[in-house]
């Protein structure tokens, strides 16, 4: 004589038994997708300041070399005759204060 086991009893019972857990599960589940999204967030972010990075990088070099060849002397020379100044032909001369 063999007792006949309810299975969906059994399982209902369990499921609510363990229902805190479940739910405990799920919670941790919803976290750990919204840190992969925000992770992948900040990856794109960062992969798009380090393009708009490197391009300033390159402007400033630019930049850095223009100015380096506009400052030369003859150009700055050649500039400053346009506005109708002359370059010094003599050394300058030190003025010293005695006391």
């Amino acid at each position: 004589m063999s007792k006949k086991i309810n299975y969906t009893q059994i399982g209902t019972s369990w499921l609510v038994g363990n229902l805190p857990f479940i739910v405990f599960l799920a919670f941790l589940a919803a976290i750990y997708i919204a840190n992969t999204h925000y992770a992948e967030k900040k990856v794109r972010e960062i992969q798009t300041l380090q393009k708009e990075l490197k391009q300033e990088r390159w402007r400033y070099m630019s930049l850095k070399s223009q100015l380096m060849y506009e400052s030369k002397q003859i150009k700055v020379a050649k500039r400053a005759k346009e506005l109708g100044l002359k370059e010094l032909e003599e050394r300058p001369k030190k003025i010293v204060i005695k006391k």
